[in-house]
């Protein structure tokens, strides 16, 4: 009898081992038994094990936790076809946790997590494409206008473009995303928490002609205002000119008018001065006729000796 003690004890904590099952926290767990998930006798809804110990039936039933934090769907962007016939790349993200855990078993095949998010994918890619196909680039780039509120509690509608009211459609577009995989995410027992685009670009060969494009309405505004700024240059230029002449014929005349009244001052000096002795006066502009005439060894004066020129030069008492 005893040598059957030590092995049924064996057998017994082994089954005791065997029936306790741990479910961490952040995961909740299931147990599938001949195939079927177990649930609840009385509401018939899958019975949902909540982090801690737990038992089971040994060798009949089988625990399967499943992860029920929020997980993050971020795979490769996807290239979609806008209303005008454009190819635009968008990267999306999709935040969702599991919320029916009987029922995400068995549409994932077992709790499959890759196979769960390409299903959400499929749905996520087609919902995005209907609303993409409606739209126009500059809707789905462009958010709604932001409101602003002044100190006197005012709102002040912050344009996106000056030129140009641009009625941005971003915010709605994944509102309504969201909207769509909610609604049909509730076949895999998901609940899709949040979807985000969190990047837009445009393939390369069409981001290469819209930069080209750019870059010609860049020169554009550029050449205007270099020929703006040359007609501001020589309009400037005249002005300063203008003032420059006007300066100095001011200045000019005010000589010419000090000059005169100078010549005139010296004038009269000249007048009272040689009023006083004429014969000197004379004899003083022939010495300076004699230098100016005979300043040079080659200059050649052909005149009478006998005339008044040389009236000082021969007679030594013309002057007294």
């Amino acid at each position: 009898m005893r040598k059957f003690i030590i092995p049924v004890i064996v057998i017994f904590i082994a089954l005791l081992f065997m029936s306790v099952f741990e479910v961490k926290e952040g995961d909740r767990g299931i147990v599938v038994r001949f195939g079927r998930i177990l649930k609840d006798p009385n509401s018939q809804v899958v019975h949902v094990y909540q982090p801690g110990l737990h038992f089971k039936m040994p060798l009949f039933d089988r625990v399967r936790t499943l992860d029920a934090r929020i997980q993050t769907m971020d795979d490769q962007a996807d290239r979609f076809v806008t209303a005008e016939k454009k190819d635009v790349i968008i990267d999306t993200y999709v935040k969702w946790k599991i919320e029916n855990f009987g029922q995400f078993y068995l549409a994932t095949g077992g709790g499959n997590t890759a196979t769960a998010e390409a299903l959400l994918k499929r749905k996520v890619v087609d919902s995005l494409r209907a609303q993409i196909g409606s739209k126009e680039i500059k809707q789905i780039v462009s958010g709604p206008d932001a409101i602003l509120v002044d100190n006197a509690g005012n709102n002040i509608v912050a344009k996106i473009a000056p030129r140009e009211k641009v009625e941005g459609q971003r915010d709605q577009i994944m509102a309504d995303v969201l909207t769509e995989i909610q609604t049909s995410a509730e076949s895999l027992g998901i609940d899709v928490v949040d979807f985000r685009m969190k990047k837009i670009n445009l393939p390369d060969e069409i981001s290469e002609s819209i930069y080209r494009r750019m870059r010609a309405e860049r020169e554009s505004v550029a050449r205007k205002h270099r020929s703006q700024g040359r007609e501001k240059a020589e309009v400037i230029r005249a002005q300063s000119e203008l003032e420059v002449a006007k300066i100095l014929a001011n200045a000019n005349r005010e000589s010419l008018v000090i000059r005169g009244e100078a010549d005139a001052k010296a004038a009269e000096i000249y007048s009272k001065s040689y009023t006083q002795n004429p014969e000197f006066y004379r004899f003083l502009r022939s010495l300076q006729a004699y230098e100016n005439s005979f300043n040079s060894k080659d200059d050649v004066l052909v005149v009478d000796p006998n005339s008044d020129f040389f009236q000082y030069m021969k007679e030594s008492t013309a002057i007294r």
